[in-house]
């Protein structure tokens, strides 16, 4: 994300959209009544209401929404801000409703009341921390699980059963499968610009399949740290991603960094000290003073908004920030998010105990 202008004073901030994790860190930013602008496509009646000769064209115009409805769907790869006009053309009604589909490269502009430090923070994350370039590989004998990393999670790319385990030749029955999962980790290599590559499965089967690699594709080698997991599937790609090898590779991605949060939250709670979770145990913790460290998933905001009861949320945001304690929005594409989903959405590591 690129931001262009940014004036806290006027509470506005100008950003370009570079890449699909973008879209994914604004659905945590733009709340409802914000303002949004920008270029976008209308289509206009030309002609008056009674007139039969009259068409409708797409025109590309400069509009200003408050927001009412947010939109992400990571699979179709855009963001949908959708809320009533109070800017535009002459011949666009003030008052009728317009929704901007955001994707890559799409520019705009944000005003809100007030810009709270948690999403200042996140403005300057997204802006700062590049698209992510790694490439997981979790694989046994003849099943295989190709994921990318992304800021929100992970993005299951492709999945594999090879023919090896039948009577035959074995040894060339795993050779070919080996040489399948080349083809495909080339190609998505030159494909995403992956830098880093991770390949991990249990016992020796990626010593294996890196020999391989170092006969046929030398170049990539450099780039590989092999781990262990126990199965392939998104429960082998999340398994991979608590690796102590591979710490130094994702130290500075959000992923790694949520779930060490919920790790965190979960010792507390399993100790039965520092930690409560729960809309309404987490407000009295607020209201008392005692939230060091505020987690919420993206998921329960979305559920909030679509109940209209977001701001129940905000108010707790707010006073987080008032009390000096952190905000963390959890993904609930990946690991952690789904752990707190499971202790309601919403969590608070304490300053100190209640009771």
């Amino acid at each position: 994300m690129k931001i262009l202008k940014q004036d806290f004073k006027k509470n506005l901030v100008a950003l370009k959209i570079e890449n699909l994790d973008d879209l994914w860190f604004l659905t945590s930013l733009i709340d409802k009544n914000d303002i949004v602008s920008g270029k976008t496509t209308r289509k206009i009646k030309i002609g008056t209401e009674n007139d039969r000769s009259a068409s409708v064209v797409k025109k590309t115009v400069f509009l200003k929404i408050q927001t009412e409805k947010i939109e992400f769907s990571k699979h179709s790869d855009s963001l949908r801000i959708l809320g009533k006009i109070i800017e535009a053309p002459d011949d666009i009604p003030k008052g009728s409703f317009h929704s901007f589909d955001l994707e890559e490269n799409s520019i705009i502009t944000i005003e809100k009341e007030k810009w709270l430090n948690f999403q200042i923070q996140r403005l300057k994350q997204a802006s700062q921390l590049p698209s992510s370039k790694v490439l997981i590989l979790a694989m046994d004998r003849d099943e295989a699980t190709f994921a990318l990393l992304k800021k929100y999670g992970f993005d299951i790319l492709t999945e594999i059963k090879g023919d090896v385990e039948k009577k035959g030749d074995v040894e060339k029955k795993e050779s070919n499968f080996y040489l399948e999962l080349l083809t495909i980790l080339e190609d998505y290599v030159k494909r995403y610009s992956i830098n880093s590559i991770i390949i991990a499965s249990p016992a020796f089967w990626k010593e294996d399949f890196l020999k391989i690699i170092k006969k046929k594709s030398p170049d990539i080698t450099k780039n590989i740290t092999l781990a262990t997991c126990n199965s392939t599937g998104s429960n082998g790609i999340n398994e991979i991603l608590k690796r102590d090898e591979i710490k130094t590779i994702l130290k500075n991605d959000r992923t790694n960094f949520e779930v060490n949060l919920i790790d965190e939250l979960l010792k507390e709670i399993s100790k039965d000290n520092l930690a409560v979770y729960g809309i309404k145990e987490v407000k009295e913790a607020v209201n008392l003073g005692a939230v060091k460290m505020l987690l919420i998933t993206d998921s329960l905001i979305q559920e909030f908004r679509q109940e209209d009861k977001f701001h129940e949320l905000n108010s707790i945001m707010h006073q987080v920030e008032k009390i000096k304690g952190e905000i963390h929005i959890i993904s609930s594409e990946n690991e952690a998010g789904n752990k707190l989903n499971g202790l309601t959405g919403i969590a608070a590591i304490l300053r100190y105990r209640l009771y």
